[in-house]
């Protein structure tokens, strides 16, 4: 089972790579850490840190977008 999920993860995680680069998602990314983590811890760590990543930036678009949506309102 440790081997299905160390490759499954591997798989996933370069394919969420190569996704990242061109138009895709960075769910397949954040999957295949997800499997990673459980048999290394390294990959724990990077799957905090790009969840925290992730958090931050929506947090930024979300304020970006209420503020400019408030300045058109009093326009």
């Amino acid at each position: 089972m440790k081997i299905v999920r160390l490759t499954l993860g591997g798989l996933l995680f370069i394919a969420g790579i190569v996704l990242t680069l061109l138009p895709g998602s960075i769910l397949l990314v954040i999957s295949g850490l997800m499997l990673l983590s459980y048999d290394w811890p390294r990959a724990r760590g990077w799957l905090k840190y790009s969840q925290s990543t992730m958090s931050v930036g929506a947090k930024k678009l979300d304020r970006f977008f209420l503020l400019r949506k408030l300045s058109r309102k009093k326009c």
